[in-house]
């Protein structure tokens, strides 16, 4: 299954969500490819690949001029596969203007490899461009990261819309598989509030598991570790792991409907 980490929103804890849940998935005997769509590099670095010594990249998948087999490295910090990004992805969007199937590069390419892997993350931009509908249209479902604070919902109809029009002119299978609320800090009334909202706005849409407000998540990246590595008992890595686990049930619920994975 391939799965967009999805808002366009910054600072919501995407990329860290997108790396912690491979992370944990791989934890939890599954094959992961993490596949970085985010100029800023930060999944890449966030599982101990150094982003400025690269020699292949996402955009010179995107762009034709490599496949995903020869340009994917292996993380041992993370225990998956990573298919890596730089700054050079700011060039991939120009570049995918001017070449056919332009929305479809990111599945195609994805395809050539899909049966080697259980699951696909993708790490979208902070963005809904080209990047990002590329990961919409090879997607099976977006999951959506939000912090619980006052801005929380905004973008996120904007977000819905995008993911509607995908799914009607490009890839009739693509869904919400989940909301996730990220940055919770329990004792702030405010953030209460807003995660009650989420709920009564989206119901079971909503992932049962909350990400917490923790130190060890946030230390994690600049020691090219996913949190499970570098702490593995703290709140934040128990949270993921809890994620993976919830994530794997909802799926596994959704099998005898769609035929599988």
């Amino acid at each position: 299954m391939i799965i967009a980490v999805a808002n366009q929103k910054g600072g919501v804890g995407k990329t860290t969500t997108a790396v912690n849940l491979a992370a944990s998935l791989a934890a939890l005997g599954r094959k992961l490819l993490l596949v970085d769509l985010d100029p800023q590099g930060n999944a890449t670095t966030g599982c101990g690949i150094d982003k400025l010594e690269l020699e292949r990249t996402t955009c010179d998948v995107l762009l034709g001029e490599s496949q995903v087999r020869e340009t994917a490295l292996r993380s041992e910090e993370a225990s998956l596969d990573v298919l890596p990004a730089n700054s050079d992805l700011t060039a991939a969007e120009v570049g995918l203007m001017n070449l056919p199937m332009k929305e479809k590069r990111l599945s195609l390419a994805i395809g050539v490899v899909r049966d080697s892997y259980d699951y696909v993350i993708i790490d979208c931009p902070p963005s809904l461009n080209m990047l990002t509908v590329n990961a919409l249209v090879a997607a099976s479902g977006v999951i959506i990261p939000i912090q619980t604070e006052y801005y929380a919902l905004e973008g996120l109809s904007a977000l819905a819309s995008t993911i509607d029009q995908v799914r009607a002119a490009r890839n009739p299978g693509l869904g919400i598989l989940g909301i996730l609320r990220t940055m919770h800090d329990p004792r702030n009334n405010l953030a209460n509030q807003v995660s009650a909202q989420l709920m009564s706005h989206f119901s079971d849409k909503v992932f049962r598991t909350i990400v917490p407000r923790n130190v060890r998540v946030a230390e994690a990246p600049s020691h090219g570790q996913p949190v499970l590595r570098y702490d593995r008992a703290s709140r934040g890595a128990i949270a993921y792991l809890a994620l993976a686990s919830e994530l794997l049930r909802r799926l596994e619920k959704r099998q005898p409907a769609t035929g599988g994975s």
